[in-house]
């Protein structure tokens, strides 16, 4: 009996100790997976948002849009290069998805701004976010929120090139 309750007891606080992670969400042939954004300091009017979104069916679609209870405004963007210099820019008419394509979200990449935060994103804590798709509609989707220069949602902060971990 006693082994039987600190075998319990120790899954418990295994489960407890691993992070909470968003759900993946499936939506007609789209999966949309791993949603997070960075943490932000005190005074940021704009967070960032990645995720992976993948389409397993037929027929494309197009991510135009969404919203947050955490900002103003909701917008999808690029990073590109130009001539060696980084330019952002959004995405007007949103991004699409083509079929059997998986689109991922990532810093220097494709990313989601949250624009006019009406609080700092703090790390550890959660927001709900609805993405718009020209077919499969609206969304809710749940954001992890990580340490401000994370790299990726799974808890890896590792930054490119270098062995520094933040």
């Amino acid at each position: 009996m006693i082994r039987t309750t600190t075998i319990a007891a120790a899954i418990l606080a295994a489960w407890i100790a691993i992070p909470a992670q968003a759900a993946d969400v499936i939506v007609g042939s789209l999966k949309i997976s791993t949603p997070w954004a960075r943490a932000t300091p005190g005074n940021a009017s704009v967070g960032g948002g990645y995720l992976t979104i993948a389409n397993a069916g037929s027929e494309p679609d197009r991510l135009v849009g969404g919203s947050s209870d955490v900002s103003k405004r909701f917008e999808i963007h690029e990073v590109s290069m130009d001539n060696g210099v980084m330019k952002m820019r959004r995405l007007a008419h949103g991004l699409e998805i083509k079929p059997g394509q998986t689109v991922k979200f990532k810093p220097g990449g494709y990313h989601v701004m949250f624009t006019g935060l009406k609080q700092p994103l703090k790390k550890g804590e959660h927001f709900k976010s609805t993405l718009v798709f020209e077919k499969a509609g609206k969304v809710v989707v749940d954001f992890a929120v990580e340490g401000i220069g994370a790299m990726t949602g799974s808890g890896d902060h590792t930054m490119p090139g270098s062995q520094m971990k933040h």
